[in-house]
C-alpha cells in the first residue's frame, strides 16, 4: 500500500532532522488517493489529478511538489514508479504584500481580544496576550503556539525551540511585554491542566492554527480593523509589521544598517538575511538609503 512507501519515506527524512508536518499530511492524503484507485506504483495522472483538486494554483503546486519528492525517492528502489514534471502546476512567485498595522490598531486588535466572551477560562487573556507578544516579538504563529511554560525564560525572554528549519534561538523581551506576559503566567499557572503549552484551547490542550486565524479574523472584525481591505486582514501580518516598524527605526547610515538588518534577521529566526531584505520590497516608504545599505550587505559588498 502506498501509505507504507510514505510513512517510510517520512521517517527517513523526519531522522535527518526534517519536521514536515504539512508534507506528511499531503502525502498522506495522496496514498489514500492512490489506494482509492487500487494502484500500486506512483503515475503521473494519479499525481496529477490529485494535485488538481486543490482550490489554488499555490496549493496545487505544493501539492505536486511533496509527490515529486516522494517519487524520485521511491523511483531509485523501483523504476516502475513514475515522476510527474513539476513544471505541470508551477509556482507562485508573487508574494502579497503584507498589511502594516498602524499602533493604534494593534492596540484595538488586544482590546477587542479582552472582551471576547468568556466561554473557557483564561479566553480573553489567552487571545489577548497571544495576539499582543505576537505584535510585540514579531515571531512566528506556530512559535508562539508551540511554546510551553518553561519556556519562559528568567531575566525576560523567550526560549523558541526548534523553529524553522529545526534551530532554537533566544527572544528577548521588552520589559512591558515581560510584564504583561508574566501578568498572564500567573494566572495560568493556577489553570488545573496536564498540558504545558503556554496558550491552552477549551478541551485544555494547544490551540491549533486554524482556531487562532479565525479568532483573529473574528477579533479584527469586532476592532474593525482594515474593515475596507478586500482581503481578510492575517494574523501573520503582525509579523511583517514588527520588522517593517524596526526598519523604520533604524538610522540610515550604512553602517548601523548592516549591523541592524543581521539583529533582527537572528532576532526574527531567518535562515538567510535575503528574506529579511523582502521587508523593503514590500514596503515602499521605507527609506532609499535603507534599501541602498541591505543591497549592498546582501551582495556581500561592505555596509
Amino acid at each position: 500500500m502506498m501509505i507504507t512507501h510514505v510513512d517510510r519515506y517520512v521517517l527517513l527524512r523526519q531522522a535527518l532532522g526534517f519536521k514536515l508536518v504539512q508534507v506528511t499530511r499531503l502525502l498522506r492524503a495522496f496514498a489514500s488517493f492512490v489506494d482509492e484507485r487500487e494502484e500500486t506504483h506512483i503515475s503521473v495522472s494519479s499525481a496529477v489529478a490529485w494535485a488538481a483538486g486543490a482550490p489554488t494554483p499555490g496549493t496545487r503546486h505544493v501539492r505536486l511538489q511533496s509527490v515529486v519528492q516522494l517519487a524520485r525517492f521511491l523511483r531509485t528502489e523501483d523504476p516502475l514508479h513514475e515522476v510527474p514534471p513539476l513544471a505541470l502546476f508551477p509556482a507562485v512567485t508573487v508574494r502579497p504584500l503584507p498589511y502594516i498595522y498602524a499602533p493604534e490598531e494593534v492596540e484595538r486588535l488586544v482590546r477587542a481580544a479582552g472582551h471576547l466572551h468568556g466561554t473557557y477560562p483564561l479566553r480573553r487573556e489567552t487571545y489577548a496576550t497571544l495576539f499582543g507578544l505576537i505584535a510585540a516579538t514579531g515571531m512566528r504563529v506556530s512559535e508562539a503556539l508551540d511554546l510551553r511554560l518553561a519556556d519562559v525564560q528568567p531575566g525576560g525572554r523567550l526560549l523558541i525551540r526548534e523553529a524553522k528549519l529545526g534551530k532554537s534561538r533566544f527572544v528577548p523581551l521588552h520589559p512591558s511585554t515581560a510584564d504583561a506576559l508574566n501578568c498572564y503566567l500567573n494566572k495560568r499557572c493556577k489553570l488545573p491542566a496536564n498540558d504545558d503549552h503556554l496558550f491552552l484551547s477549551p478541551g485544555g490542550r494547544r490551540i491549533s492554527r486554524s482556531m487562532v486565524n479565525y479568532m483573529f479574523r473574528r477579533v479584527a472584525k469586532l476592532a474593525k480593523v482594515a474593515s475596507g481591505r478586500k482581503r481578510p486582514c492575517r494574523i501573520h501580518d503582525l509579523r511583517h509589521t514588527f520588522a517593517t516598524r524596526s526598519l523604520e527605526a533604524c538610522s540610515t547610515r550604512r553602517e548601523d544598517v548592516g549591523r541592524h538588518f543581521v539583529a533582527l534577521s537572528t532576532y526574527l529566526g531567518h535562515s538567510d538575511i535575503k528574506h529579511t531584505y523582502w521587508y523593503l520590497e514590500a514596503t515602499p516608504e521605507l527609506m532609499a538609503d535603507i534599501a541602498t545599505a541591505a543591497e549592498a550587505l546582501v551582495t556581500g559588498g561592505t555596509p
